[in-house]
């Protein structure tokens, strides 16, 4: 047993470790349920929203409990046609990270997938979004929440109510009234295509 090496005084513990120690916490730490909105226009669509989805579930204290239907919808706030249409899903956690942790890993699986597409500018490989966390209302910029938006974009209410017909977004209500009152014109539901939870 090499015992030393993860010594901190002797070097970094390893990445390994730490894994350990974080998934542990899950048993111990009591989890606050999270909806996070995942939205694709380049390359592979749909296997980029499933490469975020496992990267959610690979990420320690984090459990990810339900995933949409997928939904096809047009770019919002462009020309029509200047974009390709996204893929939009909603994926649905248990997790012990705070909100800005949450967001660091939202914001680093965003990164990982911009780097292996090489796509800079204009549409995006992958949107990862923080909807609601627990029932949590803050107006930090850093991360508000919920979504401030989230209650005028069917992409986000639609997959979610099909996920969840009993939920509620924190200071606007039930979701499935706030898409009554929305409609779903432009958002498509895609049957054909499926995505699964983490293995």
């Amino acid at each position: 047993m090499n015992h030393a090496q993860s010594d901190p005084t002797v070097q970094p513990v390893p990445a390994s470790v730490v894994e350990t120690v974080d998934a542990a916490d899950v048993t111990l730490s009591n989890p606050k349920l999270a909806v996070v909105a995942l939205g694709s226009n380049l390359g592979n669509r749909l296997d980029t929203l499933q490469g975020a989805i496992d990267a959610l579930g690979d990420t320690p204290g984090v459990r990810v409990k339900a995933v949409s239907p997928v939904y096809e919808t047009e770019p919002w706030g462009v020309d029509p046609g200047s974009q390709p249409s996204y893929l939009n899903a909603v994926v649905i956690l248990k997790t012990t990270l705070p909100p800005s942790s949450l967001l660091e890993r939202g914001q680093a699986i965003e990164e990982a997938f911009d780097r292996v597409r090489e796509e800079r500018w204009g549409p995006r490989t992958i949107d990862v979004d923080i909807i609601s966390y627990a029932d949590v209302l803050s107006d930090d910029p850093v991360l508000t929440l919920p979504h401030p938006r989230a209650h005028q974009r069917a992409f986000v209410l639609a997959p979610w109510h099909d996920t969840d017909p009993a939920a509620q977004l924190p200071g606007h209500g039930p979701v499935g009234a706030l898409l009554t009152a929305l409609g779903t014109a432009g958002v498509a539901p895609r049957a054909d295509l499926e995505l699964r939870l983490p293995e």
